[in-house]
């Protein structure tokens, strides 16, 4: 039996394929560590492995954040003040601290926001704020979601007005959270996918911090294909106006790359911890590998297979992943 791997290669490993996995923006790691990078490089193995324990151990809530429109106009602003407050009767918290209620409250925020900085006019060609969600579980603290909604604010919302509310009343505890698209200096806010992502991990982080088990986790590392319905659809199911049933998988080339390029990762990591000398690292390995066989994704390349209609290159690169079933190693204690 090969001996095991020194804990320096089997952290090296896991910071090259979790940070490939979790964090695909940072992808160049450097093939042998100084030695005065081996602290740095144990911490970062270390959050590397709470993030694998998150994901198929505890299986750990995951946040939302999700822009779900914006103001083109003091209007539209106004009226969805108006909307998030339950016209005044829900308490709004501004970017200051301020805690209100009311409807005359609610009319002097709006002329705040048409006043201050740029002139707002009732109209606009362009948005001139971003409606925000941010969302857990039912059954989490919703003082907590808020408090963590607020410390996100501070921190990737700083020097734009912007105003937040609570709903803990429906299903799942959530903050609308509106942001004025310009900032005190002038700067303009348009946020791309990667500024969602880093939100949602400042959302989970701040969490985290109270207490409350919370991941930001994409969906290709949790290797699954839901497409999740709009909230268009989900008004317009609830009206009883949705014509047809939207489309609930993802497929295509880009997410048969991305889902791929995740179970290449997890069983790069699998087989780094498999081994080590620590008999949890072997015990971590085996949940990846039933992880990986339970997920979505494999369950729906099944699927495809059994019907035959899976494609010649799908079949492939479906095969390139079997080590992930025939390599389990043999642990020894």
């Amino acid at each position: 039996m090969a001996a095991p791997a020194t804990p320096s290669s089997v952290d090296h490993a896991l910071v090259q394929w979790g940070d490939r996995l979790f964090y695909p923006g940072n992808r160049i790691v450097p093939a042998a560590p100084s030695p005065r990078l081996s602290a740095l490089l144990r911490h970062r193995a270390a959050e590397i492995r709470r993030r694998i324990a998150a994901t198929v151990t505890r299986r750990a809530p995951q946040v939302m954040v999700k822009v779900t429109g914006g103001g083109r106009g003091m209007g539209a602003i106004a009226a969805h003040f108006r909307y998030i407050s339950k016209a005044g009767r829900l308490a709004f918290e501004d970017d200051r601290g301020v805690v209100q209620e009311g409807r005359e409250a609610l009319q002097d925020l709006a002329k705040q926001w048409r006043l201050g900085g740029s002139l707002i006019g009732e109209n606009s060609h362009r948005r001139e704020a971003f409606n925000l969600m941010l969302s857990m579980p039912r059954g989490t603290d919703a003082q907590a979601v808020l408090q963590a909604a607020r410390e996100f604010a501070r921190i990737e919302l700083k020097g734009h007005r912007y105003v937040m509310v609570l709903h803990d009343h429906q299903h799942n505890p959530h903050v609308h959270l509106s942001v004025r698209a310009e900032s005190m200096s002038g700067q303009r806010l348009n946020p791309r996918k990667a500024d969602l992502q880093r939100w949602r991990e400042t959302f989970a982080e701040r969490l985290r911090g109270l207490g409350i088990d919370a991941e930001a986790s994409r969906q290709a590392p949790r290797l699954q294909s839901r497409r999740p319905e709009q909230l268009w659809q989900i008004e317009a199911r609830k009206q009883g106006r949705l014509k047809g049933e939207p489309v609930t998988q993802k497929s295509g080339d880009t997410f048969m790359r991305s889902r791929n390029g995740a179970v290449q990762a997890w069983t790069q990591i699998a087989v780094a911890l498999s081994a080590s000398d620590q008999v949890e690292d072997h015990q971590l390995a085996q949940r990846i590998r039933r992880f990986v066989l339970d997920a979505t994704y494999l369950r729906q390349q099944v699927r495809q297979r059994d019907h035959g209609d899976a494609r010649p290159q799908d079949r492939s690169e479906r095969d390139s992943l079997r080590p992930v079933e025939r390599t389990e190693p043999e642990i020894t204690r």
